[in-house]
């Protein structure tokens, strides 16, 4: 059996007794695994440790930090490199001497590696709508953050939502490629983009607040936030959602699981709407009652 890869595998989960055992037999290679819990009640704690992770607790202040930059900054880590991955991942086998020969090179050039995701949706990849999906998610413990985008409540849970890790350095991109099963039913689907969709409101109203623009490190200012940010101005934002993922990406090319796909994404843009008018309006009265 080949020697362990000395890379430190962080995975943050709450709940996850379905998907665990896959995403952490898919990193049995590894030399360190934290499991960063958040008091989960259906037994992930015994899956992890019974798999050899060390399961930490995490306790969310409801602000900020948030789970995987928590972790960033406060596990004692043993090795240089480590590598971010949800429950719902699965890394393939080709990953493990892929990153052998990355975090074992003492003279590596680079500081970060993007990875790209296969969402797999009712039971079927898409390999048009959300493909190709890049994310930073190895890199040297050091040199890598998530950016700070707001320091509210935004009702969205305690990991990270749309944050990015900023790399200080030159990245690169793997060969390897995640199983994203990210939603497996369309309840689950849904339950997610309603906590997604709080945080599109709050940062969205609070930006309105402070009359300009979160602040983002330059690092993380990619082409997709900038469309984003266009696109939050334009009128039909649920419609122009489902357009640009089920025409523009393709996703009609994925049949029927395309179609719920887009149209799921146009009424996700819908709710972040609805949320975001509710929360001025509130705002708004609030603010007239303290002049009245």
């Amino acid at each position: 059996m080949p020697d362990p890869v000395p890379v430190s595998i962080l995975i943050p989960i709450r709940n996850e007794a379905d998907n665990l055992p896959r995403c952490l037999d898919s990193v049995a290679w590894a030399a360190e695994i934290f499991v960063v819990d958040s008091q989960s009640t259906d037994g992930s704690q015994k899956i992890a440790a019974d798999r050899g992770a060390q399961v930490v607790q995490f306790e969310f202040n409801g602000t900020w930090p948030k789970k995987k930059n928590w972790a960033l900054e406060n596990l004692p880590f043993s090795h240089d490199w480590v590598f971010v991955l949800d429950a719902d991942e699965v890394v393939p086998p080709s990953a493990q001497e892929e990153f052998r020969a990355i975090v074992t090179d003492p003279d590596h050039p680079r500081a970060g590696y993007w990875i790209n995701r296969r969402l797999m949706f009712m039971g079927k990849w898409l390999r048009h709508a959300y493909y190709p999906n890049w994310n930073m998610r190895l890199f040297r413990h050091r040199l890598g953050r998530f950016e700070k985008l707001t320091e509210i409540d935004t009702r969205s849970g305690d990991n990270e939502v749309h944050e990015h890790v900023v790399i200080q350095g030159e990245t690169g991109h793997l060969k390897s490629e995640l199983d994203h099963y990210a939603y497996p039913t369309v309840e689950v689907f849904i339950e997610k983009h309603n906590r997604y969709s709080n945080w599109e409101a709050h940062v969205a109203v609070e930006r309105g607040l402070k009359q300009g623009a979160v602040p983002l490190q330059q690092a993380a200012v990619d082409s997709r936030r900038k469309l984003k940010r266009f696109s939050q101005v334009l009128p039909f934002r649920g419609l122009l959602r489902f357009f640009y993922v089920y025409v523009v990406q393709g996703g009609f090319l994925d049949g029927r699981e395309g179609w719920y796909f887009a149209r799921l994404h146009g009424f996700y843009e819908f709710l972040s709407v609805a949320k975001t008018y509710e929360l001025r309006a509130r705002h708004k009265d609030a603010a007239n009652g303290l002049e009245s």
